[in-house]
């Protein structure tokens, strides 16, 4: 059986294919444009080599299967995900999951937040969506190697990006006001997600949730996620252990932090980790239900400082997983 898997995120930054219209102040690519890019993404991929990759910003599912056709390990790999148009010419950003595992069942998409879960509107006819997902996360059943199925969920929240309003100046006053709007979207979304990963960890299968959170570790939205601090269930042991997730990077066996170097986004010269990989007590080495550790986490993020225009905007991250022998 195999021994080690590995799990990775990967934010491709806006792929789409030639021509197609994304935002007013994006130019669409040119066919130069995207041939450049898709073969860095099939080489950044292969470099991965990861068994299960998550993807965010796919404007189209097209453009990611011929990405995967120009790798050398990952064109018989399973694709799932979904477009999301905008009218007849406008594409809107999505997520993706590539295995090389095979899946139990077709994935599904959350679009809707679950019921009880929503944003309280401010009477902005705008947020009518706010009980909506903006990038639905995708979630997939993977078989592991001897058989265990595992709940596996790419997301992507909200940006940080200001929610401005029409009519919003470029004052102080207006400047902060969007970055709250912004902060409340994500919150929601993350209320959201946390509810569908308790739902899922009911059936007692391990969870993995990896993707872009536009968060570090430690901000609120992403503990909320994680479900830290949550009630915990009696009769058991380690009680507090169960419904959680955990940032691999925190539980990984190899901790080296003399060699650290672990960001996945460069902003106002600021260097931070929103990307992660969040597994359950099943992949945690302290729980007495694990089935397997977290060995250690790569953060692939070299490009990022050479401003390649090919080049994703943020650094990849893999887990490498030990899976224990338990029969």
């Amino acid at each position: 059986m195999q021994q080690e898997i590995r799990f990775a995120t990967f934010n491709v930054c806006n792929l789409a294919p030639p021509g197609a219209k994304l935002y007013d102040n994006l130019a669409p690519l040119s066919q130069e444009q995207y041939d450049a890019k898709a073969e860095w993404t099939a080489h950044q991929i292969d470099l991965l080599d990861a068994d299960v990759i998550g993807f965010q910003e796919v404007f189209s599912q097209a453009a990611l299967r011929d990405v995967l056709s120009r790798t050398r390990h990952y064109r018989d790999a399973v694709q799932a995900g979904y477009d999301a148009p905008d009218g007849p010419e406008r594409l809107l950003p999505t997520v993706a999951l590539v295995s090389r595992l095979p899946l139990a069942g077709p994935s599904v998409a959350y679009a809707e937040f679950p019921a009880g879960v929503a944003m309280p509107a401010d009477g902005h006819p705008e947020d009518a969506t706010l009980s909506r997902f903006a990038r639905p996360p995708l979630h997939a059943q993977v078989i592991l190697p001897g058989g265990q199925i595992t709940d596996v969920l790419v997301v992507h929240l909200k940006s940080r990006r200001p929610d401005y309003r029409h009519g919003d100046g470029a004052d102080a006053r207006s400047y902060a006001l969007a970055n709250l709007r912004s902060l409340q979207r994500r919150g929601a979304e993350a209320v959201a997600l946390r509810v569908l990963v308790s739902d899922l960890g009911r059936s007692g299968r391990p969870c993995i949730v990896l993707g872009d959170f536009n968060d570090i570790a430690s901000a609120v939205t992403t503990s909320i996620v994680m479900g830290a601090g949550a009630p915990c269930e009696p009769g058991s042991d380690l009680p507090e252990m169960r419904e959680r997730l955990y940032d691999c990077n925190a539980i990984q066996l190899r901790q080296d932090y003399l060699r650290h170097v672990g960001y996945t986004n460069v902003h106002d010269s600021t260097y931070m980790t929103i990307d992660h990989i969040l597994v359950s007590e099943h992949f945690h080495p302290a729980s007495p239900r694990a089935i397997g550790a977290v060995q250690d986490v790569l953060y692939v993020n070299d490009h990022l400082l050479q401003a390649l225009p090919q080049a994703s905007d943020h650094g990849q991250v893999v887990a490498r997983i030990r899976l224990f022998n338990l029969s």
